[in-house]
């Protein structure tokens, strides 16, 4: 029986189901785990409250307690009236929608800490331990809480890697970019969660790879290549021998390189014979892998990706209803895309407007006919105040900007 307790009534010998709140407000990676010892005692004291399984441990210690039924979970009447604790102003409730700029601060915590879950992980299996993929499930519902209160902060943010650690970050970029596009097709929570876990694991094939072929520092020879085609099956093995993932993941790790027009790998598989979530799987792996920084190349500016892949989904790689609803999830004008307006100016999009996808919200911060910088504005193109408009993408190397990114990020 499933029971949420006070942590004032917790106790050695207890099974911990879940431990209630985001997992990065305590220190246990798995949510669920038997209490052996009084330091995991101390070390929940942060938390306010935790459900138990009785059928795994022990019940709490009132014989007798009268118990509330609040929907599959018995919840003590004995619960002590606990004060409500203000959130920090750069946090706000998981189920609130916050600007851009305020989900970029949980956002950036959550990125910071999944990137040391995922190269443990990773580690773990070029090791040849098996994989556990169920203590990503609260790295996946932290990501996808994010996502819920602002789709663009995360995935923003997930794609500044470096090429040091992209094999790690592009796959929590992917489970963000994943998680975003099955909200926009209307899937449902349970579905979604599966999404954004098949994103987590779907390279964790490359853990096998050779280290000299997977961080090579230039374009792969044909026999380079086709050692790291065979990475989706490597992973789907591993997954397969692990514990914890369902067949969506499984089916995603394996079919993500599949391309519609059947030209894609390992099976050659075409249009309605790949799955839905491995045809969104293909379209959120190439759009993180094209708009980051690679060891042998520079990512390319998110708005020309999407244009890119636009031609790409014509040509049979994509499925094109999954490529509309990735572009809606997205926007035309990613976060960071350089643009031109009608004024001449030059600005970086901050955040997507919430009236047109043609309208985001813009900063400028360099005058094209002066050809000098002047001082960044900050411009809603959707809010009626400005005639402005975007008439061009622009590429940031044809310009000289290297540092783009800092007029979206939050300002000091």
């Amino acid at each position: 029986m499933l029971r949420k307790i006070p942590i004032q009534q917790v106790r050695v010998g207890m099974f911990v189901h879940e431990v209630c709140g985001s997992w990065l407000d305590h220190p246990f990676w798995r949510s669920s785990f038997k209490i052996a010892d009084a330091r995991q005692l101390k070390q929940l004291a942060v938390v306010k409250e935790v459900i138990i399984d009785t059928s795994k441990g022990l019940d709490v210690e009132v014989p007798g307690a009268p118990m509330a039924l609040m929907d599959d979970i018995e919840v003590s009447s004995t619960d002590p009236v606990t004060q409500t604790v203000p959130l920090d102003e750069d946090e706000a409730p998981l189920a609130m929608s916050v600007s851009f700029q305020q989900e970029l601060v949980r956002a950036s915590r959550i990125v910071e800490q999944s990137r040391g879950a995922m190269k443990s992980m990773f580690n773990d299996a070029r090791m040849g331990k098996a994989v556990d993929t169920e203590h990503c499930l609260p790295l996946v519902d932290d990501i996808t809480q994010s996502v819920s209160r602002n789709p663009g902060a995360i995935v923003s943010l997930a794609r500044l890697k470096t090429s040091d650690d992209y094999t790690y970050m592009h796959s929590v970029a992917v489970c963000a970019l994943m998680v975003a596009l099955a909200k926009q097709l209307g899937l449902n929570e349970a579905d979604t969660r599966e999404a954004g876990l098949a994103g987590l694991v779907h390279d964790l094939g490359k853990a096998q790879m050779p280290l000299e072929v997977l961080n090579k520092p230039g374009a792969l020879t044909p026999a380079e290549f086709a050692i790291m085609k065979g990475h989706p099956e490597a992973g789907h093995q591993m997954l397969v021998e692990g514990n914890g993932v369902g067949p969506i993941a499984l089916d995603v790790c394996l079919h993500h390189h599949e391309k519609v027009n059947g030209k894609g790998y390992p099976h050659g598989l075409k249009g309605e014979e790949i799955s839905l979530y491995a045809r969104m799987g293909a379209v959120c792996d190439v759009y993180d892998a094209i708009t980051s920084n690679r060891p042998y190349k520079a990512g390319w500016d998110p708005a020309d990706s999407v244009q890119k892949m636009a031609q790409w989904a014509k040509e049979g790689h994509f499925d094109e209803r999954i490529f509309q609803a990735f572009v809606k999830s997205v926007g035309i004008y990613p976060t960071g895309s350089l643009v031109k307006l009608k004024s001449g100016r030059l600005g970086v999009v901050v955040e997507q407007g919430g009236k047109s996808l043609l309208s985001p919200v813009v900063r400028v911060f360099f005058s094209t006919k002066s050809n000098e910088p002047i001082t960044p504005q900050l411009l809603d193109l959707g809010d009626g105040s400005t005639t402005d408009q975007i008439v061009s993408r622009e590429s940031p190397a044809a310009w000289g900007f290297k540092h783009t990114d800092q007029f979206w990020l939050p300002q000091s």
